[in-house]
């Protein structure tokens, strides 16, 4: 099985499936269709077996939810107006019983429960005049790819080569990063879908030594923005559900939770379970 991702595009007479192969993760994933449900069904299954994948995952339109929960499927969280203003809920399979197993669930309500009580700040947070941020562009490749490699041991995604930041980038994910003595200590990206207008916030890293002046809060608000001049309102963003800080970033900036997304990949050290967080930026 080739290790490296990959999306295919199905087109027969009753439907269309677009699939991400993700064999790093032991999943697929079916990022958009149309046409008869139980066909394009019958297709992911089959291409479950062949892969030797362990979980599937669909993001459905409303209206299909619950042909999807008749199949099978169970509902893990939702991204508001995701289809050009339409819900999307992500329908999750398993199949093997070690996927669908976790013991750290009831630890990550508690830590929802307490981020739930903290409060949301609203100022634009200044850090000290050492660092600078900038919007990264290729020549930054090299240095995210080592931040990334530094932060995380494992990541869903191949960020820890250069080139696959290049790729990222020339595809249209929009990097921004603080820079401290010239060098990059802290990045977040957002991934947009163009053709949907909504925008992952994601990969974001901070070096330790660097977390205490609030650094993730500013990229996220300076993305945020960026988006907001490409006529992108809907962002979401997937954080490790045992990460505290990350999902207090989140709520602190406004994002509301939306689900979790059991055993979804490996990141950091092992198989996380991640949190849902959704934010209409048309409202801020």
């Amino acid at each position: 099985m080739n290790e490296s991702a990959s999306t295919l595009m199905i087109e027969e007479s009753n439907y269309f499936l677009e699939v991400y192969l993700d064999p790093f993760n032991k999943r697929i994933r079916v990022e958009d269709y149309r046409g008869n449900i139980n066909l394009l069904l019958e297709k992911a299954e089959e291409l479950v077996q062949k892969h030797h994948a362990e979980k599937l995952i669909i993001k459905g339109r409303s209206e299909d939810y619950f042909t999807f929960m008749e199949a099978g499927l169970q509902p893990e969280a939702v991204v508001d107006r995701f289809f050009l203003g339409s819900d999307a809920h992500f329908f999750s399979k398993f199949y093997t019983p070690d996927r669908k197993q976790n013991d750290h669930w009831v630890t990550e309500d508690g830590i929802i429960h307490s981020i739930y009580q903290l409060n949301t700040t609203k100022e634009k947070m200044t850090p000290p005049k050492e660092y600078t941020l900038k919007k990264a562009d290729e020549s930054c490749a090299e240095e995210l790819s080592a931040l990334y490699k530094q932060v995380f041991q494992i990541y869903p995604t191949p960020l820890h080569d250069p080139d696959y930041v290049k790729k990222s980038m020339r595809e249209g994910t929009v990097y921004y990063v603080f820079f401290y003595q010239g060098k990059i200590v802290s990045a977040a990206s957002a991934e947009i879908n163009g053709f949907y207008k909504n925008a992952e916030l994601t990969d974001c890293a901070t070096l330790t030594e660097h977390r205490k002046y609030g650094l993730m809060k500013i990229i996220l608000q300076e993305l945020e923005q960026e988006l907001k001049r490409s006529g992108i309102f809907c962002a979401y963003s997937i954080a490790r559900a045992l990460s505290f800080g990350m999902n207090a970033v989140l709520f602190q900036l406004g994002y509301s939770y939306r689900g979790r997304l059991m055993n979804n990949c490996y990141i950091y050290d092992k198989l996380e379970n991640m949190n849902m967080w959704v934010k209409n930026l048309a409202n801020c």
